[in-house]
């Protein structure tokens, strides 16, 4: 499977002032980006718009609008490069089919090796117990 690249058409950045701690600045900077990207109007494949608003993701509304906030850097334009990263991070996971799990049974040789150290569990166990005089 090839990478997925969005055009900048598709999504829309806002900037916005960032949460927490920030000292005199933070309420003067919108350092913060929001990032709305509206997965049914997109360009990509019908198979892939389905499979990214099947995802149990809290991030997609239920207009099938995925909504990334980006503050964890200092800068608005190192916020947008990870924005746009997490996007096509997430569009690329959700491109990927995971092979199908083929259901194995365990060799005769883990199953001996696993009831020899239950035996041995065992064993301790019952040298913890009363000791009788007889």
């Amino acid at each position: 499977m090839s990478l997925i690249l969005i055009p900048e058409t598709e999504y829309e950045l806002t900037a916005i002032r960032a949460q927490g701690a920030g000292g005199q600045n933070v309420n003067k900077v919108s350092s913060a980006i929001h990032l709305r990207f509206d997965i049914n109007a997109s360009s990509l494949s019908d198979w892939l718009k389905e499979r990214l608003i099947g995802l149990k993701d809290n991030r997609i509304t239920e207009d099938g609008v995925l909504v990334l906030k980006a503050q964890q850097y200092r800068t608005q334009e190192a916020n947008k490069k990870d924005a746009i990263k997490r996007l096509h991070d997430i569009v690329n996971a959700a491109n990927q089919v995971k092979p199908t799990r083929y259901a194995t049974r365990p060799s005769y040789g883990s199953k001996q090796r696993r009831l020899e150290g239950k035996t041995i569990r065992k064993q301790v166990k019952q040298l913890r117990g009363k000791i009788s005089s007889e």
